[in-house]
């Protein structure tokens, strides 16, 4: 800060001074109020260190000068004295004094008073910015904050999965861009269609963020892990008091919480017939009751569902009503097997080694010629899911610059091998195969690496279903995702 210390005592004013200075204040000195008056009007200072009692002018007369200027000056007095007397504490408080010191001057009370002057500065310095530029910083800010949004929605989307789609061959495109229009049309049911792994989720998930990043909720259900008994109080929430176990103040369901973004119901053929009729009515009222209630709630949100059957012979069946299947159908959306868009393996299959080497630590950057003939051979039966699985695999157990074919052969090479021997083999046969055959060695046995084989070879005899592998193995799916997602030492 730039201070005028005003003080008759020499000696006092010049170690005041020195020490201001060492703690990095310009100083201008003055030795009684009248001079220090002059000093004040030639230069702008941001505080004004005075004493009281002085010859010529006193610190109260200074103080005077420095309130009655035009315009008003910014800077702030501090008064002090030799004598401890209240009445001249309040005058000069009341004369407009910031703050009031004893002599001779505490160090510590110096230090917390020039603190507390410093920040009352910046304060007046950022009221004055407010008030001259208040506009220009008001759209600054705005702007600032809007990019700063902007860089979190892209950031959330990269998590969630849309921020890095690969889309390569035209079959692909077309239905994206398909999605795309549908994200403008909230109003509008969507059904998608689809194998196991084709990516039925990412398609809703592009629905309801379209090609901009979103912060809308997006809430999704398998129809499929929710027993029935607990679907309705899931999918429409209670009130309080409705069922013996119920939260005290009740609870609010998937309708209500996806209100404003998508509500996302995979595996729509799991839903138990006496709730498709009144998620038909939802769709048709746009209003619900909850569990016990009797106030009609509103439901604003996009409608989207998936199947990985063929919904038309559930119809059929009597397994899925057809009206609710035509309400549905608006808009439908039927996503290939990988197998019938093989352009899009290699740049997915790239996509997922560059993710999955980042998050691992591991130096690959590239597929060799040999791993791509067998990637693109391969008939992916667990289509896009399965490919991801092979190549996270792949990441976790081996590492290098180039992802080789001997790489592969947890996934791909062994069960291309079991297709193709004479002898016919179930398809809920389990077969480890030789390369995981071992010996227990004396020195260590890589216990790790052989239960990733185990876990790998698992997934790929559940065609990638994560929930499905867990229970086959005997674990929770939350251990089972622990051990996919552990990141390795580089």
């Amino acid at each position: 800060m730039k201070i005028l210390l005003v003080d008759d005592e020499k000696d006092s004013r010049t170690y005041l001074a020195s020490f201001l200075e060492k703690l990095g204040h310009q100083v201008i000195e003055a030795e009684d109020g009248k001079r220090g008056w002059e000093a004040f009007r030639a230069e702008d200072f941001h505080l004004v260190l005075s004493d009281i009692r002085m010859p010529v002018w006193t610190g109260l007369e200074l103080l005077e000068h420095i309130q009655q200027q035009v315009p008003l000056s910014e800077s702030d007095v501090v008064l002090f004295t030799a004598h401890a007397q209240i009445q001249t504490a309040v005058e000069a408080l009341r004369a407009g004094a910031y703050d009031y010191l004893l002599k001779p001057v505490n160090v510590k009370e110096l230090l917390a008073c020039l603190k507390r002057v410093e920040e009352h500065q910046d304060l007046k310095r950022q009221n004055r910015v407010l008030t001259h530029h208040f506009e220009e910083t008001v759209e600054a800010v705005t702007e600032e904050t809007k990019r700063e949004l902007e860089q979190v929605k892209e950031a959330y989307a990269k998590i969630i999965g849309t921020g890095n789609l690969v889309i390569v061959s035209p079959l692909m495109q077309e239905l994206y861009a398909q999605a795309w229009i549908l994200h403008r049309e909230p109003n509008v049911p969507v059904l998608i269609e689809g194998e196991t792994g084709t990516g039925k989720e990412i398609m809703a998930r592009c629905i309801h963020y379209g090609q901009k990043p979103s912060t809308a909720p997006f809430i999704d259900i398998n129809c499929a892990a929710i027993p029935s008994t607990m679907f309705e109080s899931e999918l429409f929430g209670y009130e309080a008091g409705t069922f013996t176990g119920a939260l005290p103040r009740g609870q609010k369901g998937k309708l209500d919480l996806a209100e404003g973004g998508t509500l996302f119901l995979d595996e729509i053929t799991e839903m138990p017939p006496e709730l498709q009729a009144k998620l038909l009515r939802v769709i048709q009222e746009k209003e619900f009751y909850r569990i016990g209630g009797l106030k009609k709630h509103k439901f604003n949100a996009r409608l989207v569902c998936a199947s990985n059957l063929n919904i038309k012979d559930s119809v059929e069946s009597g397994g899925f009503r057809r009206d609710l299947y035509y309400r549905l159908s608006t808009a439908h959306l039927q996503i290939p097997p990988l197998r019938e868009h093989r352009e899009d393996i290699l740049p997915l299959a790239n996509s997922f080694l560059s993710r999955f080497a980042f998050e691992k630590g591991k130096k690959f950057r590239s597929i060799s010629p040999e791993a791509e003939k067998q990637l693109l051979k391969y008939n992916w039966p667990g289509n896009v899911r399965e490919l991801r699985n092979v190549i996270e695999r792949a990441s976790l157990m081996y590492d290098g610059y180039i992802l080789m074919l001997d790489h592969l052969k947890l996934g791909i090479v062994q069960a291309d091998h079991n297709r193709n021997i004479s002898s016919p083999v179930s398809s809920s046969t389990f077969i480890l195969g030789p390369e995981s055959e071992f010996e227990l060695h004396a020195e260590k046995f890589p216990l790790d690496a052989f239960i990733d084989r185990i876990v790998s070879q698992a997934i790929e005899l559940k065609n990638g279903n994560i929930t499905r592998t867990a229970s086959y193995l005997g674990i929770s799916r939350r251990t089972l995702d622990y051990r996919l997602n552990k990141k390795e030492p580089s």
